[in-house]
């Protein structure tokens, strides 16, 4: 017979069984908002610092800071948001080699395969999609049970990302180099209207395809390139073609209002010879509203996707 302890006597504590740890790294929720506060900072310090001392030593480190800032901000939020369980060498890999891959994929291809022509973005966008599918789909190429709507979005927007990260630095570098020097306003012009545009250019429609794809991935982790897929793809690079030729559309269509001839030349130069100011506000209207309309056909492919996925909104 046992005998209850007076009161007021110490008792045992057992402990419970621990809680398993969670088997992606804990990363606290914000970190994307600090990631872009600081990394503006160091942005806007290394172009102050740069202009003031003339230093092209710094170029690299403002092509860098400027190219990968957005980029990486986006892939920190969809981990932190909706990728955790995907695990981090996962997200780096899509992002660092499938956006290394798609970027040299696409560069051999369009070197030997496209000319100049009317046609070309059309060809550009299938060539550049086609690219980063393939790449998600190299890395992805070991992880058999890697599939469904959410971890398309999550990967194709990193792969994408990666992509955009690598070929902003690419475009600041060339606007950086002069023949008469290193132009300084041009390579932050760059910088600034690309870390502006990239969240609706390729991260986003590598996220549409790559959703898809992952959607129809065998059980065996088998990729399956069903009419969707081929349709998500052409509906992408459709996207990617019209968005590169937003500038020479609006020439085109001040052309047409304006009575002009046609004439090819016309598209070739990139520019209307001594435009009025009327056209010139027209053809700013045209080339931002274009930009606008293809974005917002993106936003909503993306969100028609994300409410199939019921997972979407019940991520870590």
């Amino acid at each position: 017979m046992t005998q209850s302890p007076p009161p007021g006597a110490p008792r045992a504590r057992i402990p419970g069984p621990k809680q398993p740890p969670p088997p992606y790294p804990r990363i606290r929720a914000g970190l994307w908002r600090q990631c872009l506060g600081g990394g503006l900072a160091l942005w806007a310090l290394t172009a102050v610092v740069t202009y003031a001392t003339r230093n092209t030593t710094l170029l690299p480190t403002l092509i860098l800071l400027g190219g990968f800032l957005v980029p990486v901000t986006f892939v920190l939020w969809a981990y932190e948001r909706h990728g955790r369980d995907l695990g981090v060498h996962l997200i780096l890999g899509c992002f660092l080699i499938g956006g290394t891959l798609g970027v040299l994929g696409a560069s051999a291809m369009e070197y030997y395969l496209l000319h100049p022509s009317l046609g070309m973005y059309v060809g550009v966008g299938l060539i550049e999609e086609a690219a980063k599918l393939a790449a998600l789909m190299f890395v992805l190429r070991r992880h058999t049970r890697i599939r469904g709507l959410r971890a398309g979005l999550v990967l194709g927007a990193t792969v994408g990302f990666g992509f955009a990260a690598l070929e902003s630095s690419g475009y600041a570098f060339n606007a950086a180099v002069s023949m008469k020097g290193v132009d300084l306003r041009a390579l932050l012009e760059t910088e600034i209207l690309r870390g502006v545009l990239a969240p609706f250019g390729h991260g986003l429609w590598t996220a549409i395809s790559g959703a898809v794809l992952l959607a129809y991935r065998r059980p065996n982790g088998r990729f399956h390139l069903a009419a969707p897929v081929l349709g998500a793809y052409l509906g992408v690079s459709l996207l990617h073609a019209l968005w590169d030729s937003t500038h020479g559309i609006a020439i085109w269509l001040v052309a047409r209002l304006a009575g002009a001839g046609l004439d090819r030349s016309l598209f070739a130069q990139g520019y209307i010879p001594t435009p009025s100011d009327d056209q010139e506000h027209l053809f700013t209207l045209f080339s931002m509203g274009g930009l606008v309309l293809v974005s917002l056909a993106g936003v909503a492919w993306v969100r028609s996707l994300a409410r199939r996925d019921p997972t979407w909104r019940n991520t870590p």
